[in-house]
């Protein structure tokens, strides 16, 4: 396995070419995905309002589509691999994830915006991690691309949508979010068919022969899924990737709460804020990729876990200016670097056909039901203890850390395995 982020990939001197020639491509893929993502997630809450939802109301909408998205995304992933067609799939989702969007325009009170929000869930679901099962394997090579350049890209349109919103509501009102993230949405369809996709598989209808890892299952969806988590590499990536980025639940519901109370105006807490953005940026697209060639994944995925025993551990015990400037920082390793991480495992120890279903299993089933669980949870133990509870998910991070340390032996070191049959 080469030093770049994903599995190995083909030599010839074309393929580097290919690779250079495909970053533009996918800086327009990932930069449509995470703008149409900052146009619309901050104001929906609010949009929802403007429609005649009860505020009370707005929180059960919201909830019923994260459990759409953890359900829709390793399926609609299982499919991308079955058929071969990641890009088709990704091009298809993204298409119907605009004009689903645009269904929000007409839908008034609870059970219409319910309906369409449950549709939107469905088929936004696949979009980042199927974005993830192409761009990983073609940054691969002696000279491709770094992955992170692309994700840091996508970090960075994100804010920009998030700043865009806002312009564009006060000039227009509510309605423009929908508009110009359905817009987003569809421009992603073409992009995704035009990305490179090396290498890509041609299905997975055959049999797995007797002995290999899918000798226990079927080809079909419940078949691959006990594939993947036979691989005790990426068995072990869900574990430590549940309770580091699943930590971060907390510090999303309560950190602007908390420095509030701590009596900060709203430009220090958009300061802070704006800090552990940028630091993810950064280490997405220099320090991140540096890190990851020189510790490997383990390294880094035990980096990540100790930077979250710090970052949490602080938190939990000042609301300082200082030392919340200090902490921010690391927010770039707390994520961005575990997610690099995270890819660096996927790339080298999953098998091409079901790589897919691997990203999608990881970033919407495991990442969404560990937010899901751990935001419910923030809420009772803010309750109880109010800063402290951030002690709660430096223990989290410390309880990653074994494991983290374990990819060491558990990530293969070669070329990318591949599955028989």
């Amino acid at each position: 396995m080469t030093a770049r982020q994903g599995g190995t990939g083909p030599r010839s001197g074309a393929a580097p070419r290919r690779a250079a020639a495909a970053l533009p491509a996918f800086l327009l893929l990932y930069g449509a995905l995470y703008a149409a993502y900052g146009t619309e997630s901050a104001y929906l809450p609010a949009f929802f309002q403007a429609h005649a939802l009860p505020v009370q109301s707005i929180g059960t909408v919201l909830a019923a589509g994260t459990v759409v998205r953890i359900l829709a995304g390793p399926a609609a992933g299982r499919l991308a691999d079955r058929l071969g067609a990641r890009r088709g799939v990704l091009a298809a989702a993204a298409g119907l994830s605009g004009l689903v969007g645009t269904a929000y325009l007409g839908a008034y009170g609870l059970l219409p915006l319910l309906a369409v929000c449950l549709a939107h869930s469905a088929v936004t679901a696949p979009l980042a991690p199927l974005c993830d099962a192409l761009a990983v394997p073609a940054a691969a090579g002696p000279r491709g691309f770094r992955y992170g350049w692309v994700r840091g890209a996508g970090s960075a349109a994100f804010v920009g949508g998030t700043l865009a919103s806002g312009q564009l509501v006060d000039r227009f009102g509510l309605a423009c979010i929908i508009v110009a993230s359905s817009a987003l949405f569809l421009l992603m369809a073409p992009c995704a068919a035009r990305v490179a996709a090396p290498a890509e598989p041609e299905g997975d209808r055959t049999e797995p022969a007797a002995g290999s890892a899918g000798a226990a299952g079927s080809s079909g969806g419940s078949g691959a899924f006990g594939r993947l988590l036979a691989i005790p590499a990426y068995r072990t990536l869900l574990v430590v990737v549940s309770l580091v980025i699943g930590s971060h639940a907390l510090n999303d519901a309560f950190a602007v709460i908390t420095w509030r109370d701590a009596g900060y105006d709203g430009t220090v807490v958009s300061l802070l804020w704006s800090e552990s953005v940028v630091a993810e940026v950064l280490v997405f697209f220099l320090l991140g990729p540096w890190l990851i060639d020189r510790l490997g994944a383990a390294g880094a995925a035990s980096l990540s876990a100790a930077a979250g025993m710090l970052r949490w551990g602080v938190m939990g015990a000042t609301s300082a200016l200082p030392a919340l400037v200090a902490v921010q920082s690391l927010h770039g390793l707390t994520f961005a670097l575990l997610h690099l991480a995270a890819m660096r495992v996927i790339g080298a120890a999953v098998p091409d056909r079901l790589s897919a279903t691997a990203q999608s299993v990881y970033g919407t089933f495991a990442l969404g039901t560990a937010s899901a669980v751990l935001t419910f949870a923030s809420g009772y133990l803010y309750g109880a203890v109010g800063l402290r509870a951030f002690w709660a998910m430096a223990a989290l991070c410390a309880m990653a850390l074994p494991f983290a340390r374990g990819l060491a032996a558990e990530a293969p070191a070669g070329p990318k395995p591949r599955e028989n049959g």
